[in-house]
């Protein structure tokens, strides 16, 4: 049957999975450990997006239900018939989710025999398929045909969803705002059964690049328009605000040309130059969509996961040394990355940098060895560059060097 189990009703799974798939006609289980969100989806079986564009649009999402997480056996019943599963609970969740996955496939075995089931991931990370793959795999039996049965289908997320004002999640805890981009970028040969007939998915061929291009062009950029803007002026608030600023504009558009240039290097042949140009701008067309109400706090905040060996920024350097390409750029936005202290709208800190700055406060080669994974005795050029960067801080916030 069209069934999709999807784990994680958050802001991803309801405004861009579960639509995409309710529209086109699937039944949409939502699987998750809050149990009153699940209660509420049980009791309406629909929820609204609105889509924050120049004139709000409504949506409403019909054909859902939920099982809370804790109701295990249920759980298992959802994945044995299920057409397709997806995991959208971000990286904290995964460990959980794949213990109750592992038992859900084997389950599905044991009742369907050798009837394959795609997995889609919905997660901002590198080679997710193969974490997936090292996790089921020491769960399950040995002699669970793994290779054969399940699809482990890598994503490229980029539909970008806001933080909603308390007042307005007080008001309908299901109703999630979100931008218009609708495109989800996955695996096209990472399929066991046909890739569903669903409008909005972008099946690629070399999905390892676009996973690059994604974290390397569009979350790097999102990062340079945070860091850069609280640096900048600490009174800004949103990210149009930042972009607003025709330096910090000019230096966010050239750091991502620099990371363009960086994934025309590495994946010679994927991307064209005027391809990636074209992205960019239509990015930072984006970036600046007042109505969506993003903030410089959550775009910049959990430094820990985005200043992390394989993420945003670390892993553009990464890529830029492996090819020999210029990254100093990427370089300035580490570094402002550093001193990040925006707060949400209680004004706190997230709990996550709070445990960032304690790191930080023994010292930035600190940050760069135990958090980005540099090695010291590789990447001591690296890391003493960065470091007389660091030194003349003060200075480089007094001029900016936007060039």
């Amino acid at each position: 049957m069209n069934k999709l189990v999807l784990f994680g009703a958050g802001k991803i799974g309801r405004s861009f999975i579960g639509q995409l798939f309710s529209r086109s006609g699937f039944e949409v289980v939502f699987v998750d450990i809050n149990k009153v969100l699940i209660d509420e989806l049980n009791r309406r079986r629909q929820y609204d997006i609105i889509i924050k564009s120049e004139k709000d649009k409504k949506i409403t999402v019909l054909n859902v239900r939920g099982v809370y997480a804790a109701d295990i056996n249920m759980v298992y019943d959802e994945i044995a018939d299920a057409r397709i599963v997806c995991v959208s609970v971000g990286l904290r969740g995964l460990p959980d989710v794949m213990k109750v996955l592992a038992k859900g496939l084997l389950m599905r075995y044991e009742a369907r025999n050798n009837v394959p089931v795609d997995i889609i991931i919905a997660e901002n990370m590198r080679n997710a398929a193969n974490y997936f793959h090292e996790q089921l795999a020491r769960l399950l039996p040995g002699y669970y045909p793994i290779d054969r049965l399940v699809g482990l289908i890598e994503t490229s997320i980029g539909k970008m969803v806001p933080i909603m004002p308390q007042k307005n999640i007080e008001e309908d805890m299901l109703r999630v705002y979100a931008e218009p981009y609708n495109t989800l970028i996955l695996d096209k040969k990472a399929f066991k059964n046909s890739i569903p007939d669903v409008e909005g998915l972008d099946p690629k061929d070399n999905m390892k690049a676009w996973t690059d291009r994604k974290l390397f062009i569009h979350n790097l950029g999102h990062a340079s328009v945070a860091y850069y803007g609280f640096i900048y002026d600490k009174n800004l608030t949103y990210t149009w605000q930042a972009l607003d600023v025709p330096e910090i504009y000019k230096f966010v558009r050239n750091t991502m040309l620099q990371a363009a240039d960086i994934l025309m290097a590495a994946w010679s042949g994927e991307f064209s130059m005027g391809s990636l140009s074209e992205h960019i701008d239509d990015l930072l067309y984006r970036f600046r969509n007042k109505a969506l109400g993003d903030t410089i706090y959550r775009v910049g905040c959990d430094l820990k996961r985005k200043l992390g060996p394989d993420d945003r920024i670390v892993g553009a350097i990464r890529m830029a040394r492996s090819v020999n390409m210029p990254y100093d750029r990427i370089l300035k936005v580490l570094l402002s990355a550093c001193h990040f202290r925006a707060t949400d709208e209680n004004g706190r800190i997230s709990t996550e940098d709070t445990e960032f700055i304690r790191l930080y406060e023994e010292g930035i080669r600190n940050v760069l060895v135990k958090l980005c994974g540099f090695i010291e005795e590789v990447d001591k050029d690296l890391i003493d560059t960065i470091e007389a960067m660091e030194n003349n801080f003060i200075n480089l916030c007094k001029k900016f060097s936007y060039e």
